[in-house]
């Protein structure tokens, strides 16, 4: 009977320390927001515009905001012309190092048509460079390039691609002549 006893008050003290971590505030988001639009502008002209579907921001010593169900980032140039876009099926934004992760189906389109495709891209603000060592592909008008990561400037127009493995040039020659 005293083992059933010591048994059970064993089994109550992890169910007590489940509610505490389950109605913890600390694991809870300060802001929930869904189907949101961010225009982030600087001197009255845009620089980026945010959609995402739900945005939940934590906050504490190291402050962040999750995308769990995918974001769309559009980037301005000075000109106010469409520089890149960036799509993914998650993201979380880290405030004080301003850095950004972004996982799943990550594709980012520059101003010239260049696409790349990876599964994971670190945007770093302050740097204004993307980042990925994964495996990434990058599709241009002449060429799809595959490697093992890149290092890019923000706006995707320059990029080094890590470990390529291949370069296949596309051309179309149009119709044959008979």
């Amino acid at each position: 009977m005293l083992f059933a006893g010591v048994f059970f008050f064993g089994s109550c003290e992890n169910e007590i320390e489940k509610v505490k971590l389950l109605t913890s505030s600390e694991n809870l988001p300060s802001e929930i927001s869904k189907d949101i639009i961010v225009t982030y502008s600087d001197s009255a002209k845009t620089k980026m515009i945010l959609k995402a579907p739900l945005l939940e921001r934590y906050p504490g010593d190291e402050p962040y905001t999750e995308f769990r169900e995918g974001v769309e980032i559009t980037f301005f140039n000075k000109q106010g012309e469409q520089e890149s876009k960036l799509n993914s099926n998650y993201a979380i934004n880290y405030d004080k190092d301003k850095r950004m992760v972004a996982k799943g189906d990550v594709v980012v389109i520059n101003s010239f048509g260049d696409k790349l495709n990876s599964e994971h891209l670190v945007w770093k603000e302050k740097e204004k460079r993307i980042t990925s060592d994964v495996f990434v592909k990058i599709t241009t008008k002449d060429e799809i390039i595959y490697g093992d990561g890149l290092d890019a400037n923000e706006d995707f127009s320059q990029y080094k691609i890590k470990n390529i493995k291949g370069i296949i040039n596309i051309k179309d020659e149009g119709p044959k002549a008979k």
